[in-house]
């Protein structure tokens, strides 16, 4: 049993998340402002990407740690669907399978959260937002050391690296890359977003005397998009406190002060919609440092 923490009593003030789930497979039964969760089990876009696999096994860890957090709004509730999973190699299918399922949720008024897996969820968690809202503007904030605009290698296909040159391809980019590195990116990439208007901000520029011109860029994407979309790969994060991801950052971020300034002035806004965590990969975690982080992120959404 995946969903168990410590049990102080069945008084809501009690509670903790674990208490608060429902394992669940209609639909129907979304009510509006539920969390809604989907495990995306699949690295084989990491794999495709020449990266190290293992990250499909992260969704069911993610969730252990998420399990005794306090609950600290009255009418916090989460919907688990389970996971998708990818055995045949057809990254494609599984992506289908999660933007479909992600419609439903985010038709019904409830909160996209996804657990992957790799970031190959990008693509396919942004597909599920556009079948919902075909005609609203949809705003991408995505937390990550890389830009993965790359284009898909004749005879690999997409991977984990080519979510956001896929998103273009289907119109006008709207998204706000936080944490890029310039170790991490070749010139190519780099003239790829300014050709694709990927605004940025590297990781360099991340210290808490910076916060009012982070925010500012923040809120210049939240002011002109209708919805938001928030992408966070654990590479982003010194390998320090995310060793288990598949390429460890040695001068990667911290989850400090300034950190969880931006990061939650981004929760607050009204039009976040999604949100999912990827890349964390249980086969080169330390004491599930990785993981743990991850649940703490997604946490940090439950108490908005």
């Amino acid at each position: 049993m995946i969903w168990q923490g410590r049990f102080d009593g069945e008084e809501p003030l009690f509670h903790r998340v674990f208490q608060r789930v429902e394992e669940e497979t209609n639909y129907d039964h979304i009510s509006t402002n539920d969390f809604v969760l989907h495990g995306f089990a699949v690295d084989e876009g990491v794999k495709r990407n020449k990266g190290k696999v293992g990250a499909k096994d992260a969704p069911d860890i993610i969730r252990k740690n998420m399990s005794n957090f306090p609950v600290v709004l009255p009418d916090f509730s989460l919907l688990d669907f389970g996971n998708i999973t990818c055995d045949d190699q057809n990254l494609e299918s599984a992506q289908n399978i999660l933007a479909e399922n992600v419609s439903k949720v985010l038709t019904k008024g409830g909160k996209s959260l996804v657990l992957g897996g790799g970031h190959e969820v990008t693509f396919a968690h942004y597909s599920g937002i556009r079948k919902a809202f075909p005609d609203k503007k949809i705003g991408i904030i995505n937390i990550d050391a890389h830009f993965d605009n790359r284009q898909p290698e004749n005879g690999v296909g997409p991977s984990s690296g080519t979510g956001f040159w896929q998103i273009a391809q289907e119109g006008k980019i709207h998204s706000l890359h936080i944490g890029i590195q310039r170790n991490s990116n070749t010139l190519k990439l780099f003239d790829t977003a300014h050709q694709l208007g990927m605004k940025y901000i590297l990781a360099d520029e991340l210290f808490f005397e910076n916060l009012p011109s982070i925010y500012q860029r923040i809120d210049d994407l939240l002011n002109e998009v209708d919805v938001i979309y928030v992408t966070i790969c654990m590479d982003v994060f010194n390998a320090s406190i995310a060793p288990g991801v598949s390429a460890a950052a040695y001068n990667g971020i911290f989850v400090d002060a300034a950190f969880m300034h931006f990061y939650r002035h981004i929760l607050k806004s009204q039009k976040l919609i999604a949100l999912d965590v990827a890349e964390v990969n249980p086969s080169y975690d330390i004491q599930e440092r990785t993981a743990r982080l991850a649940a703490c992120l997604v946490n940090e959404w439950f108490m908005i």
